[in-house]
């Protein structure tokens, strides 16, 4: 029985046809790049006041990942400004900046999830955030960001 829709082939040496841009996937870029912004400039800010104010945070007694509020600034201050960098090289198509954006997100929502008694409602509102933009940038890549943006 022959297939009624036969399947097109490349033909050797043929230009790769153009990549289909789902507005889906870069409408969920530029929310990621958005988010990062947003993320990289919350840890920074509180990286910051963590840096400079001792009493910025609360120390919680009994809570098994207890960590030093000046070491959690700086944990922060240098979390954002990765996060920053990562999210102004994303509309390149960059594929190391796509990655760190994943890692970074990643690491985020971990870091959030270890510091939910300090600032739960924060928190949780940052881990929803990163999990939307790993989303985003798994769905995103080269072809598209070179079609779509002249990348």
């Amino acid at each position: 029985m022959t297939d009624p829709l036969p399947q097109q082939q490349p033909r050797p040496g043929a230009p790769e046809p153009e990549p289909h841009v789902n507005p889906v996937t870069v409408g969920g870029v530029v929310f990621a790049v958005c988010v990062l912004v947003i993320v990289g400039a919350y840890h920074t800010i509180a990286g910051l006041s963590a840096i400079l104010g001792e009493n910025y945070y609360q120390q919680q007694n009994d809570y098994a990942f207890d960590f030093d509020v000046n070491a959690r600034g700086w944990v922060e201050l240098i979390t954002g400004f990765i996060v920053l960098l990562a999210a102004l090289n994303l509309f390149a198509g960059r594929v190391w900046a796509r990655t760190i954006g994943i890692l970074v997100a990643m690491f985020s929502a971990m870091q959030n999830f270890f510091f939910t008694p300090y600032q739960p409602v924060w928190s949780a509102i940052i881990i929803a955030l990163d999990v939307l933009v790993i989303w985003s940038l798994a769905m995103y890549g080269h072809r598209v960001a070179h079609k779509v943006y002249g990348a």
